[in-house]
């Protein structure tokens, strides 16, 4: 993209080929994530990122490590390998047959985890470590409620919470999330479209909210003395007591990957790598298209209740 706009803006092209310096690798990539961030920094005046232009988007892919720069040893030509590129000193852009980024963002994909899958990581996978454990404090034995569970980020929280022994109420909005959300290993699992659905639930020590401004007052509700409220996604204002928040001690936090400190960033990477070797991770991918319909994935992501994750494919696995 070289001027910022609507989805018209993302031009397929050909440009110079990124060469990784000291401490940066260059991945050739199989697949890219598609997030709503990629979106608002297109349509320029985003809070958390406006780049220089011209601008290659997608911060989240999967690939083979083509090239590394001086000081890498941690990762090796041919490695299998996703990335996770947000909060990366260099990033050129993972809507692209290669890139080039920090060697910190790049970390290894074992051989049971596809490249479509990996392109899933990122961001929500990111998202969703935060919100468990740096805002949260999630701890095993707690009970976590993951609202919109069958989406990118909600899918993978449900994993991460039972990978770390917590116990996991997800909800869903149609019969086919809800199946997703219990592959995903959830405990209970519910139908958000349902009225008065959370009067099935009681005793939850952490929420993570992806709709603040229609769930908030009744996940107070629900809340143990001391829970936690992360609040993920939010679409509108709302008018609520904050005497519910008094009684419980109640916190409610919110949460973005874009303030995440570097180490702790860096950290949820490891933990993911980890998670993903040992079997605590199956990433969901939904839609699928080819990367020259990168203009048509930012309207649908935006659009759309997607299930799982989307990605842009580039190369053939």
């Amino acid at each position: 993209m070289s001027s910022f706009g609507e989805p018209d803006v993302l031009k397929w092209v050909e440009i110079e080929e990124p060469e990784p310096a000291e401490k940066e690798v260059r991945v050739k990539l199989h697949y890219a994530g598609v997030n709503p961030a990629e979106t608002y920094i297109r349509a320029g005046g985003y809070a958390f990122f406006n780049p220089d232009l011209p601008y290659v988007p997608g911060f989240d892919g999967a690939g083979v490590v083509d090239k590394v720069g001086k000081g890498v040893t941690r990762l090796k030509t041919g490695d299998r390998v996703f990335v996770a590129s947000i909060l990366a000193k260099r990033k050129t852009g993972s809507y692209a047959e290669k890139m080039v980024c920090d060697v910190e963002a790049v970390h290894k994909l074992p051989e049971s985890i596809s490249f479509e899958q990996g392109a899933a990581l990122g961001v929500p996978v990111t998202a969703a470590y935060r919100a468990l454990f740096h805002r949260a404090h999630l701890k095993p034995g707690e009970t976590v409620l993951i609202h919109g569970a069958s989406g990118g980020v909600g899918f993978l929280a449900v994993q991460l919470a039972k990978y770390n022994g917590a116990q996991v109420i997800g909800t869903a909005g149609t019969e086919e999330g809800m199946e997703l959300v219990r592959k995903a290993g959830a405990d209970v699992v519910l139908n958000h479209h349902e009225h008065g659905y959370l009067e099935k639930v009681q005793g939850v020590d952490v929420v993570i909210e992806m709709l603040a401004n229609v769930n908030l007052e009744e996940d107070l509700k629900v809340l143990n003395k001391f829970g936690r409220i992360v609040i993920i996604g939010n679409r509108g204002s709302l008018d609520f007591n904050p005497r519910l928040t008094m009684a419980k001690e109640a916190d409610i936090l919110g949460m973005a990957v874009w303030n995440a400190p570097i180490d702790e960033y860096n950290e949820s990477l490891i933990a993911v790598e980890a998670a993903l070797k040992n079997g605590g991770l199956q990433p969901f991918v939904g839609t699928i298209l080819p990367l020259k319909e990168a203009a048509e994935a930012q309207i649908h992501i935006v659009s759309s209740r997607a299930k799982g994750k989307m990605v842009l494919k580039i190369a053939e696995d």
